[in-house]
């Protein structure tokens, strides 16, 4: 049996996904939102025989049936009566493919976990008391745990942190360069994120290139709304983009990235912002937003085509800064043999991947402009045969990557 249910849970919402983690085929997806407020959502998608192999690739077919339905829902333990609602109404059924373990993603796991965790009292302990460090993110995903536990009571939980895979990154490269004790007494390190899915897009491109993860140097650009590099030796994370939270970095849909800290001073001093105020600017009305007005990649390429000025700018800094880590991390890797991208901008945007490689030929990078145009399902190729870096499109694939970890920690 390898049937697990994966939850994705936030402050006011949950996804959820029922996945044989031996297979990799979906069996059902969901989302239940807008918990708390008046008016709430429930969406269940059944995938039915004949859909794609595994979750990244999954499409909905004629086949496959997607219900919804809009009602109040009071809280994640009522969110999650109406999900067992949707399966015993529309399928699949629990009796017959019953889960044999809940996988929860959860954010942040300090440097206290770093591997998939089974979850106990001490464990929810300890998840709370990291809220600290993603106050947005883990709170919403404890929530989502004790309704779980609650729903599913009979079966082992366990919990996946986005921050495990980078707990192998040596001390140079997660320190930061203040006051130690002041920085060991509140838990101010570089922790990194989308650990996940760095972890499952390295095996993946291994696999697909048939040699063994622990023998390549690779770069994993996970560029979404939020967006990260990481830079992996021999299947193990030494540098990350990401910091202590998920701000640092590269530019992103709506946050800055990195920044001279001492913009935040000059602000509060002569636009006299607020902590909050300039907590709000950073993460919500930076990046691509604040420089262009738009934060989807699709409209900042669209202006670019037009010729519009603020688009263009956009675009440029967010390409410089992609090539900025590239380089950086072929310098700490001392090359590379594979670059992959992946996520909805890395997977669909040719545009960004030519622009994040243009300049590293003298590293061996050499892509393709037709394979880069094409569009597909699956790994695909896009560098020149001749090119001594492969270089990949790997649709990501979080959930399975949770289900395999849930699997490997109950079985």
């Amino acid at each position: 049996m390898s049937i697990v249910l994966v939850i994705n849970s936030g402050s006011s919402s949950f996804k959820y996904q029922l996945i044989d983690a031996a297979t990799g085929a979906p069996h059902a997806s969901g989302l239940v939102e807008r918990i708390g407020q008046e008016k709430g959502r429930v969406k269940h998608t059944v995938f039915f025989a004949g859909t794609a192999a595994t979750g990244a690739d999954a499409a909905v077919t004629a086949t496959d049936a997607t219900h919804e339905r809009e009602l109040p829902i009071a809280d994640h333990t009522a969110g999650f009566q109406l999900m067992l609602d949707a399966f015993a109404e529309n399928g699949p059924s629990l009796e017959r493919f019953a889960p044999v373990a809940v996988g929860h993603r959860v954010v942040h796991g300090g440097a206290r976990f770093f591997e998939p965790t089974l979850i106990t009292p001490l464990v929810e302990i300890n998840i709370d008391e990291l809220s600290v460090l993603a106050p947005l993110h883990n709170p919403g995903a404890l929530q989502g745990i004790r309704a779980a536990k609650a729903a599913f009571g009979d079966l082992p939980h366990v919990a996946v942190f986005d921050t495990a895979f980078h707990q192998t990154m040596p001390p140079a490269a997660y320190t930061y360069a203040i006051d130690a004790e002041l920085a060991e007494a509140h838990r101010v390190r570089r922790y990194g994120f989308h650990g996940t899915s760095h972890k499952f897009v390295a095996e993946a491109a291994a696999a697909h290139l048939g040699r063994p993860v622990d023998e390549l140097r690779q770069i994993v650009f996970h560029l979404g709304n939020g967006a990260s590099v990481t830079a992996i030796d021999r299947g193990r994370s030494v540098d990350t983009s990401m910091g202590l939270t998920p701000l640092e970095g590269l530019v992103m849909g709506t946050r800055s990235g990195d920044l001279d800290p001492a913009v935040i001073f000059h602000l509060a001093r002569r636009a006299e912002m607020t902590i909050p105020q300039l907590d709000d600017l950073l993460n919500k009305r930076s990046g691509m937003l604040g420089l262009a007005g738009v934060s989807d990649m699709r409209d900042i390429e669209d202006g670019v085509q037009r010729g519009d000025e603020k688009a263009t700018l956009a675009f440029e800094v967010y390409a410089h800064r992609l090539r900025a880590y590239a380089g950086a991390y072929l310098a700490q890797l001392g090359g590379a043999d594979v670059i992959s991208f992946t996520a909805g901008v890395g997977e669909n945007s040719p545009m960004v991947r030519a622009a994040a490689l243009e300049t590293l030929g003298f590293a061996g990078v050499e892509i393709d402009p037709v394979r880069n145009e094409e569009r597909g399902r699956g790994i695909r190729r896009i560098s020149t045969d001749a090119s001594r870096v492969s270089v990949l499109v790997v649709p990501t694939d979080e959930e399975l990557e949770i289900a395999r970890q849930t699997l490997a920690v109950t079985s």
